[in-house]
């Protein structure tokens, strides 16, 4: 590492999971949506092992429905990280999530990155670059976001959350680098003193405005590619996308008895599948039996039973059963459905 990189104390890594997810019910009824397995793990775990890749050994977890199971996966999927957690209970937004770690943060540069949000990145570079960084992507139509609009330098001069009419196309991705974190506590503190709320929630966008405003330079950093896995159908896009890039084909006979396989495909652990044609693009969490089915383009859930079913673009949750035919399913956690 070379020198003006020396000064930074370890950075913290920190993960707000506690959104409910209400694009993704019913599955996140009973799951939170972090967790939904996408091409081979939750979504959670592709963030947690790319910051762990990344260098980041501290992490915090901010938990609100159904945290319980988040840090029940931390706890015995990654035993050797620090973690700790905090408990946001009601929906008010990313940046009260954020002010209330202000205990377990203190001073030291922190990583915030949200749970729903797998991106590609050189982490190392975001890590040890000398400035604050805010993800950005350039994308079509950037109402639904918070904007980032900046001068040539690519320095932040502007940040709104949902424009109705945005001056600029990049998209704040949910990668956020702080080293001047005091700073984004006082705003934090301040947005909500004065609540100050933005779709009647408090956001990190006009916390990271209020330090714009107050002379912090902040910067923009491009992903390469974003997947906000909020929504159906941009979760079985990214199940899709990752799967293609590989190594997800090693199945055992063991787990697949007289059936055809059609790759890519991610089978878990202790799934047994026979008489059923799977793929491509199918991802399947641990412990799913399926039989005499015919699925494509899905993502099934683990402990997931699925009986003469023909599925495709589907989402069927943990511990669903499905008997019968049927042919698009957003199926939640629990639920049974016969068709027979």
């Amino acid at each position: 590492m070379d020198s003006n990189h020396q000064q930074h104390p370890r950075m913290k890594a920190v993960i707000p999971v506690a959104g409910i997810g209400t694009r993704l019910r019913p599955h996140t009824h009973t799951q939170p949506k972090s967790l939904i397995p996408v091409a081979g793990k939750p979504i959670l775990a592709h963030i947690i092992d790319q910051l762990i890749e990344g260098g980041i050994k501290d992490f915090v977890f901010i938990i609100g429905y159904l945290g319980d199971k988040v840090q029940e996966y931390i706890s015995k999927n990654y035993p050797d990280i620090n973690t700790s957690y905090v408990m946001q209970t009601t929906g008010r937004g990313t940046g009260h999530a954020i002010w209330l770690a202000k205990e377990t943060i203190d001073k030291e540069p922190i990583l915030i990155v949200f749970g729903d949000t797998i991106c590609e990145v050189d982490w190392k570079e975001i890590i040890q670059s000398g400035t604050s960084l805010l993800g950005v992507k350039k994308v079509d139509d950037p109402r639904q976001f918070g904007v980032a609009e900046v001068d040539k330098e690519g320095k932040i001069i502007r940040l709104i959350e949902k424009p109705a009419i945005p001056k600029s196309n990049l998209a704040l991705v949910g990668i956020y680098k702080i080293l001047e974190t005091s700073e984004l506590m006082d705003c934090l503190s301040s947005i909500i003193e004065n609540n100050i709320k933005s779709q009647n929630e408090f956001h990190l966008t006009d916390a990271m405005m209020c330090m714009v405003n107050n002379g912090v330079n902040l910067f923009t950093y491009n992903v390469n590619s974003w997947f906000d896995c909020g929504k159906k159908e941009i979760l079985l896009q990214t199940n899709q996308l990752l799967l293609k890039r590989g190594g997800f084909d090693q199945i055992t006979t063991e787990q697949a008895i007289n059936s055809i396989i059609i790759p890519p495909v991610f089978i878990d652990k202790g799934c047994k599948i026979s008489n059923s044609i799977i793929g491509p693009n199918v991802s399947i969490g641990e412990n799913a039996v399926i039989e005499s089915s015919i699925i494509k383009e899905s993502i099934i859930g683990p402990f997931a039973e699925l009986n003469h079913a023909v599925l495709s673009n589907s989402l069927i949750g943990n511990d669903a059963s499905l008997h019968g035919t049927v042919h698009s399913l957003n199926l939640g956690d629990s639920a049974e459905i016969n068709f027979s």
